[in-house]
């Protein structure tokens, strides 16, 4: 009788939550009696993942801010880690959230464990020189993004571009009405959609500059409407507050989630960097991208020129070239950020032209990323069996 495969999973924050279960999905489809076990968020536990830890114990952000969380971190990996090696999965697949995936991989490689990185890092963008450490950590990494394979090949680690499942999910032609629809909001009016991001501390960080710029649009363009999807409580909580700091009086509506169907139902959005960046370009709509680390985390980057990329803003990035307007840190200000929101909400042309753009952008990234994601697993796990022989041999 078979002996099912067993795969060991490591999936940080409710993003990798999410392709961990379309993962297991399609590689239950190529090995039905499959078995999943690690760290899993709900979407996860529900497509039959045995959850060891929940994936947001791994929610952490930027250089310094993980300080306090340190030493929590590292006997969560040690436990993990011995958890894993103990259990002997046929293959471990990190998910996302490399810095501590890429660490915990590097001792489960050792333990001759196959290891395989979901979502490369943005080693590419900054702190280039972690490529090395990655090369002893994982036999493949699976990128979501054409220009990453391209980056591994020249430094002889394997990978494969897989696609992005964000692209698979979204239609190539959103029905802006029927998002409207569902929201309830009014089919003609020009809406502003608002996404400060999901961790605590960028929302934080972004709150105010969020917020001061509605009042700047609402003083210039008073007809406008505001919807910003809440990704938590506590998400919701922080904005709220800073709205009635900065734009008390103004409607704004915030809504538990749902940011896809903002963004689809929008006419501009003002966006944090990041997943909803790429989102909102897979949705065809202009937006503005702000980003705004810690100040000690940023101060580091830029001191000792860590950033190697020309661009963060993820549409800039997969178009090699500024096609929407990127703000960091000091260059954040709600003038400037009002002011392309207001040229994208009145220069039909260059809209048209963006939206030519992102669609051209969602054909690329559009590969059925799940399935290939599994295929590329199963080809890798393969090639180990066939070259074992040999190896004892």
């Amino acid at each position: 009788m078979p002996v099912p495969l067993r795969v060991g999973l490591v999936a940080g924050e409710a993003s990798g939550d999410t392709l961990g279960a379309a993962l297991i999905d399609a590689l239950r489809r190529l090995e039905p009696d499959a078995e999943f076990f690690g760290v899993a968020g709900p979407k996860m536990r529900a497509a039959g993942c045995e959850m060891w830890e929940p994936s947001d114990s791994l929610a952490l952000m930027g250089l310094f801010e993980i300080v306090r969380e340190l030493p929590r971190l590292l006997k969560l990996l040690s436990r993990l880690r011995r958890a894993f090696i103990d259990a002997r999965p046929d293959v471990f697949v990190g998910i996302d959230a490399p810095d501590t995936n890429l660490r915990l991989a590097r001792g489960l490689h050792a333990a001759g464990i196959p290891t395989v990185q979901y979502v490369s890092p943005q080693v590419w963008a900054w702190r280039q020189s972690r490529v090395h450490g990655i090369h002893e950590s994982v036999d493949l990494v699976l990128c979501l993004l054409p220009f990453e394979k391209q980056f591994y090949d020249d430094q002889g680690v394997a990978a494969e571009f897989v696609g992005h499942p964000l692209a698979d999910a979204i239609p190539l032609h959103p029905d802006r009405a029927a998002a409207r629809a569902a929201l309830k909001l009014p089919a003609d009016a020009q809406v502003v959609a608002l996404l400060p991001g999901s961790r605590r501390g960028e929302v934080t960080r972004l709150a105010d500059d969020f917020a001061a710029t509605v009042a700047w649009l609402a003083r210039r363009k008073p007809e406008l409407e505001f919807i910003a999807p809440m990704a938590n409580p506590a998400a919701r909580d922080i904005f709220s507050r800073a709205l009635a700091r900065q734009a008390p009086g103004i409607a704004v509506r915030l809504i538990d989630g749902q940011a896809q169907s903002a963004l689809i139902a929008c006419n501009a959005a003002l966006v944090t960097s990041g997943t909803a960046s790429l989102e909102a370009a897979l949705c065809k709509r202009p937006m503005t991208v702000v980003y705004r680390l810690g100040a000690l985390t940023a101060w580091v980057l830029t001191r000792l020129k860590l950033v190697k990329s020309k661009f963060f803003a993820q549409p800039n990035l997969l178009a090699d070239r500024r096609v929407v307007g990127e703000y960091f840190q000091e260059q954040i200000d709600p003038e400037l950020l009002g002011a392309e929101l207001l040229m994208w909400l009145s220069d039909a042309g260059r809209r048209g032209e963006l939206e030519q753009e992102f669609l051209r952008l969602h054909v690329d990234l559009k590969r059925d990323a799940s399935a290939r994601a599994a295929q590329a697993i199963m080809n890798l796990l393969r090639k180990r069996r066939a070259a074992a022989p040999a190896e004892s041999a």
